[in-house]
C-alpha cells in the first residue's frame, strides 16, 4: 500500500511541477553527459545491494529532451564500458570488462528550478555474453537525482541496474552507483 501510495503522490507531483523548459535539458536541444559509477555485487536496487565490488563502469550519453505521457524526459543514445580490475566474492571481475549500447528514456517525477528527481529505462546489447549474465541482450533500470548548477551545466547521482530479465539462464545483473555532469548545447 505504501508503495501505490508513493507512486501516486509522486505522479502527482510530477504532474504539478511547472516549468518553462525540460529539468534535464532547459532551453537547449541537444545534451552529453559523462557518467562514472563504482560496482556492487548483485541485486536490484531496492534494497540496495551493499557488497562493494572492483567493478567500474563509464557511461557517454548524448540525448534529446522529450515527453513521456506529458511528462518531461529524455531520449538518449549511450556508449558505456564496465571495467573489471580484481576477484571479490567468487568473480573474477577482469572478465567482465565489456562494451555496451543501449536506447534510454530518463523520466522526470519531479522538479523544480534546481532540482529533479528521475527514473529510467532502456535496451541494449553488451559485446559479448559471459556467466554473470548469460546474454548479449540488457535491459536497464534508474533513478538519479540531478542539479542544475546553471542554464548548461548539472550534476547527477545514479543507481543504475543491468540485467538481461531472465532472457538467459545466468542473470547476476550489473549494478553501479555513480555520479556524472551533463552539458547542454
Amino acid at each position: 500500500m505504501k508503495k501505490v501510495a508513493f507512486a501516486i503522490f509522486s505522479l502527482f507531483f510530477a504532474m504539478c511541477a511547472h516549468a518553462s523548459d525540460n529539468p534535464f535539458t532547459g532551453n537547449y536541444d541537444n545534451q552529453f553527459a559523462l557518467h562514472l559509477g563504482a560496482g556492487v555485487n548483485s541485486g536490484f536496487i531496492i534494497p540496495p545491494p551493499t557488497q562493494w565490488v572492483p567493478f567500474t563502469f563509464v557511461h557517454f550519453q548524448y540525448s534529446q529532451p522529450t515527453t513521456f505521457f506529458k511528462l518531461p524526459a529524455r531520449q538518449s543514445i549511450n556508449i558505456g564500458q564496465t571495467i573489471g580490475w580484481g576477484e571479490k566474492y567468487g568473480w573474477d571481475w577482469k572478465k567482465f570488462t565489456i562494451p555496451m549500447i543501449f536506447l534510454s528514456e530518463d523520466i522526470a517525477l519531479f522538479h523544480n528550478e534546481k532540482w529533479y528527481f528521475a527514473t529510467g529505462i532502456g535496451v541494449g546489447l553488451q559485446a559479448q555474453q559471459n556467466e554473470r549474465l548469460g546474454a548479449k541482450l540488457l535491459f536497464q533500470f534508474k533513478l538519479m537525482g540531478g542539479y542544475k548548477i546553471n542554464d548548461r551545466w548539472a550534476l547527477e547521482l545514479f543507481i543504475q541496474h543491468f540485467s538481461n530479465a531472465n532472457t538467459a539462464d545466468e542473470n547476476n545483473s550489473y549494478a553501479f552507483y555513480g555520479a556524472g555532469f551533463t552539458y547542454n548545447f
